[in-house]
């Protein structure tokens, strides 16, 4: 199965059940989220580009104690925002003729723009929920919703065992918000949970940088990091033979939960390392009790392995 709905904009497929992926050449154009423009950009940058989506303009200067202030929240809140909206930033002491036009006399000053027209504004360093309260003005709430409401579509069409339809939703989602973190998430983690790893850290790789480390991406990087570990771990049944010799060699315990989590075997996972914690807390510097605490990451706070180790974990810890 494929999907041939590129969900960065760019020209590769990404297909599910043959761990491949094709790539038409070239890197992907993920748009812009964020950006500086000039009075010669300014028609392209914003009065084009608002209609496509609604787009803020932020005047300010170097000098403007305020605007420094405002910076990083609304900068925050554009990319919190996942696409709904663009922040256009524009220096009124290189660039004064469109911040005069518009009359704009004090900064920092954001306006919005939409279908190529100012919609809406405010003046000052406003608090970050303020911002937030405005991106939802103007982005429209029923916006947010009608996403929110598609990614539980598509992950209750993944849990029905629905791949390819759970995909076209992800990719639906990716074409009008290249930048959604939970949309990303979902497609990374689902093609690697179809066996196609290369890919899913392709999808990972287009992610911002300054949104490298948000915690909805914590799940399937966590996944990635484990599958890198098994893979030199070696054959399974070599290491139940050095535990069958030696029952209280840890190394051989704590690789084999590696594997077993790999195939899925999650009870058996954890219950090596719980094991391992219980014969000698301190082995490895308390590694498998880390290690047990990547799983649940990994697995997700809600899976049941995770309820039942987290429980045996706490008696062993608290009893």
């Amino acid at each position: 199965m494929s999907v041939q709905d590129n969900p960065f904009g760019g020209g590769y497929a990404v297909q599910f059940g043959n761990g491949a992926a094709d790539d038409a050449g070239g890197q992907a154009d993920t748009g812009f989220e964020i950006k500086d423009t000039t009075t010669a950009q300014f028609t392209a940058d914003v009065i084009q580009e608002s209609r496509q989506q609604p787009v803020l303009v932020d005047f300010w200067a170097p000098w403007c104690g305020p605007c420094k202030q405002l910076a990083p929240a609304l900068e925050k809140a554009v990319r919190e925002a996942g696409g709904r909206v663009k922040l256009v930033k524009m220096n009124i002491d290189e660039h004064p003729s469109i911040a005069g036009q518009l009359g704009i006399q004090s900064i920092p000053a954001v306006i919005a723009f939409r279908d190529g027209q100012p919609v809406d504004g405010f003046m000052g360093a406003i608090p970050e929920s303020k911002i937030r309260e405005f991106i939802d003005k103007v982005a429209g709430a029923d916006a947010g919703q009608a996403t929110a409401d598609a990614l539980a579509a598509a992950a209750e069409v993944r849990a029905e065992g629905d791949v390819q339809g759970a995909a076209q939703i992800y990719a639906a989602i990716l074409q009008q918000e290249p930048e959604n973190l939970d949309a990303i998430a979902g497609l990374a983690d689902m093609l690697f949970d179809s066996g196609d790893a290369d890919t899913a850290r392709e999808v990972l790789a287009r992610v911002p940088e300054a949104a490298a480390d948000a915690p909805q991406l914590a799940g399937v990087r966590a996944k990635l990091a484990l599958a890198e570990q098994v893979a030199a771990l070696g054959d399974a049944a070599a290491l139940e033979q050095r535990l069958a010799a030696n029952p209280n060699d840890h190394q051989a315990r704590f690789d084999l939960a590696l594997i077993h989590n790999a195939h899925d075997r999650r009870d058996e996972a954890a219950d090596a390392l719980l094991a391992i914690m219980k014969a000698d807390r301190s082995w490895n510097d308390d590694g498998a009790r880390l290690q047990l605490l990547k799983f649940f990451e990994a697995w997700g706070m809600a899976d049941e392995a995770t309820l039942a180790a987290r429980r045996k974990l706490s008696s062993l810890l608290f009893s």
